[in-house]
C-alpha cells in the first residue's frame, strides 16, 4: 500500500457547532458541505482536496483535560509550510485557551492544541530535509520549542507539501 500521505480525518466531537466554529475560526478551515445538526466536512486554506476534516457531532461531554489516555486516536498533525504560518497559529491557539504544548522535534517544530471536544492535535512545521542530520546532534529528540530562534535560521522558508515536496 503505497500511502502518499493522509487525505482527510474525520473526528467525532462532542457539540457540533462549536467544533465548526473552532475550527474555521482559530485555524482558518472552511465549510464545504453541512449536514444540520449532525455533520459538517471542512477544508483548509489551499487544500485541492474536496475535504480535509469531517467533524460528526455526537453529544455528551467534552474528554477532561485530566484524562488518562486510552485506545484510540492520541493526535492528528497538520503541516503548515513557513514558520510565519506557525506563528500565526501559535497566537491564534493561544488567544483561544487552545494551545497545550509546543515542542521541537528537531526534524519538526510543533505546536499542540486541544478542540472543544477536547480532541488533541498537533500543527507542525516540516525542517528543510538536508538539515535534518544536523539537527539530530542537537541532543534530545524532544526539547522545548524556540520560536524565534527557528525563525531567525529558516526564516520565511517553505517545506514539505508547501514547497512542492513530500521528502
Amino acid at each position: 500500500m503505497p500511502v502518499r500521505r493522509l487525505n482527510h480525518a474525520v473526528l467525532y466531537v462532542h457539540d457540533l457547532a462549536s467544533a465548526v466554529d473552532f475550527y474555521t475560526t482559530t485555524l482558518g478551515f472552511e465549510v464545504r458541505t453541512e449536514v444540520e445538526g449532525q455533520a459538517a466536512f471542512l477544508r483548509a486554506p489551499g487544500s485541492a482536496n474536496d475535504h480535509d476534516l469531517g467533524l460528526f457531532g455526537i453529544g455528551g461531554a467534552p474528554i477532561p483535560a485530566d484524562a488518562a489516555p486510552r485506545t484510540g486516536l492520541y493526535h492528528l498533525a497538520w503541516e503548515v509550510g513557513t514558520l510565519t504560518e506557525l506563528d500565526e497559529i501559535r497566537r491564534a491557539l493561544d488567544a483561544r485557551g487552545a494551545l497545550v504544548g509546543a515542542s521541537d522535534h528537531r526534524v519538526s517544530k510543533s505546536l499542540y492544541a486541544k478542540d472543544p471536544s477536547g480532541i488533541e492535535f498537533e500543527v507542525m512545521w516540516r525542517v528543510p530535509a538536508e538539515d535534518w542530520e544536523t539537527e539530530l546532534q542537537h541532543g534530545a529528540m524532544i526539547a522545548p520549542l524556540d520560536l524565534d530562534a527557528a525563525l531567525a535560521r529558516w526564516g520565511e522558508r517553505a517545506t514539505g507539501a508547501a514547497a512542492g515536496s513530500v521528502t
